[in-house]
């Protein structure tokens, strides 16, 4: 019967989650916790030219690093770190010893076929085992995939993987590609599987493998909780189950839970993984899921759009992230036809007239009879940003989100000026998306500050802004309303707050801006 062995690459793969800052204590914990479980294969974190010597993270720059962990008894476990084959350079590595790593796992992209193999081919020279990451399995035709494993065969590796890295690979697809690798591969060299969750097949595939009858031996690699970038992971502590169950294995799973009870459930909170609808769309469209998660971030877009914007990208920009051009695709789908006739009638109107701007922050609510009082003010135009306001009639609503414009209900879209992203007929007017950005990252589209740009493009002299907070912490203190509750990292409602307040003070010296409410979280005595 062919050998079974579990791969854990928690501190590697889950070192997406939260940067790789496990910490030096809680890296110490997670091997122990491992090793006390059994786990065949610990995979310790990346070895990379791009970290920056930080001992409590799980990338290092020298593989002396990694030994400080491993434990002078190793208990018949295997050790490894992954590297991307040209973020360090193997001549920098020592010759393996015994007090050193088994094993360095090596990933590269087809396009780099040749110069991954040559680099574990310098690597197996040192003495390490040598695992081959051939990303993204499925983007090898049959015929490509051939020539791999007959390359494979030369190099005789310990492992060679079929990697589904955008969790899209289905059970018929995984067992053609299995059939060639037992038809075309030396039976001395260990087959591994790394799936992604991303359509929730994970376990289904891993079982699916392990229940082949073949004499091959093979590795399951897995992360305790499922830690892993967007969809994370097969799960550690599920799978060991399933081959004690079912293949007399001895895991021990208590010190899994452990591990998520002490470590990673507090990261979780901070930011979770798993399946969602943004992961499931990247790998249907099978593309890398950083784009999914760059999109969701926005918080502009429902499933429907982001399914289009997809369906944009060429073929030869979905395997690798780049975020300007997920940016391009973006502004490419949202800025439409825009209005002009429209935009004309909104100059003559407001021609003279001063501009109450009112943003959904709680002050405006709070606040409400001193922004009721202002709206009487016979020379203004009220404008409501983003949603309905209930206090007062306001002259105008301001939509720029896609899903909040959705979220509304409106009696008149005649009133309604809409970004050139809305897909709304009989509005009032509808102006281009792109050009009412700022180049502040994280809040070059904020709906409040989109309606001050275009203000200024109007020549407007004064605008007076309700509602206008910045952003808490408790993201429950934010809004007029919980359904418009967006949660978000405490660094980046941190980036939003200063963003905003950069931007407002860049726009005073074209329009005179005035807060009607109170804002808690942007420094006022820095723009007034």
């Amino acid at each position: 019967m062919n050998k079974i062995e579990m791969l854990d690459c928690t501190l590697r793969d889950g070192g997406y989650c939260n940067q790789w800052e496990f910490g030096n204590e809680n890296i110490k914990k997670i091997i122990q916790g491992l090793i006390e479980s059994e786990i065949d294969i610990i995979e310790c974190g990346y070895l990379t030219n791009k970290g920056d010597g930080n001992s409590d993270t799980s990338k290092y720059l020298e593989i002396e690093e990694v030994s400080n962990y491993i434990p002078s008894k190793r208990e018949g476990k295997m050790f490894v770190v992954m590297m991307n084959w040209d973020e360090y350079d193997p001549q920098h590595l020592p010759d393996r010893s015994e007090t050193c790593i088994d094993g360095i796992r090596v990933a590269f992209h087809k396009c780099d076929l040749q110069k991954g193999l040559d680099t574990c081919a310098s690597i197996k020279a040192k003495g390490y085992k040598v695992f081959v990451q051939a990303m993204i399995s499925l983007n090898y035709s049959d015929r490509e995939f051939l020539d791999l494993l007959e390359k494979i065969d030369e190099l005789k590796p310990y492992a060679f993987y079929i990697v589904d890295s955008f969790g899209v690979m289905k059970k018929k697809r995984l067992m053609h590609m299995l059939y060639m690798v037992e038809k075309n591969l030396s039976e001395d060299i260990w087959i591994g599987f790394h799936a992604h969750n991303n359509l929730q097949l994970a376990y289904a595939n891993a079982q699916c493998l392990v229940d082949m009858p073949m004499n091959r031996n093979l590795i399951i690699d897995s992360s305790v909780y499922g830690m892993g970038r967007g969809a994370g992971n097969l799960n550690t502590e599920l799978f060991v189950d399933y081959l004690n169950e079912n293949y007399g294995k001895n895991y021990k799973n208590k010190p899994l839970l452990g591990i998520i009870d002490e470590i990673l459930g507090s990261f979780y909170d901070k930011n979770s993984w798993g399946y969602t609808l943004s992961n499931y769309l990247s790998a249907i469209h099978n593309i890398h899921p950083n784009y999914s998660t760059f999109l969701d971030a926005k918080k502009t877009l429902t499933v429907k759009e982001m399914d289009s914007i997809f369906s944009m990208f060429e073929d030869e920009k979905k395997d690798i992230f780049d975020r300007s051009y997920a940016d391009d695709k973006y502004f490419e789908f949202l800025d439409q036809k825009i209005d002009l006739i429209g935009i004309e009638k909104l100059d003559k109107l407001l021609k003279g007239k001063k501009v109450l701007l009112i943003a959904p922050g709680n002050s405006s609510i709070k606040e409400r009879d001193k922004v009721r009082e202002c709206a009487k003010n016979e020379n203004m135009i009220s404008i409501s940003v983003n949603f309905n306001y209930s206090e007062v009639e306001t002259d105008f609503i301001f939509l720029s989100n896609l899903r909040r414009y959705r979220e509304l209900t409106i009696d008149s879209l005649n009133k309604c000026i809409v970004t050139s992203n809305i897909p709304a007929e009989n509005v009032y007017m509808k102006v281009s998306y792109k050009d009412l950005l700022n180049e502040e990252a994280y809040v070059h589209d904020n709906a409040g500050l989109m309606l001050i740009n275009l203000l200024i493009k109007m020549n407007i002299k004064k605008v007076f802004l309700a509602g206008f907070d910045g952003y808490s912490f408790n993201e429950n203190e934010n809004y007029v309303s919980q359904k418009m509750v967006v949660y978000r990292k405490k660094e980046i409602l941190e980036a939003m707050n200063c963003g905003i307040q950069k931007v407002l003070c860049d726009y005073r010296k074209k329009i005179d801006i005035e807060f009607l409410t109170e804002q808690k979280y942007i420094c006022i005595e820095q723009i007034n």
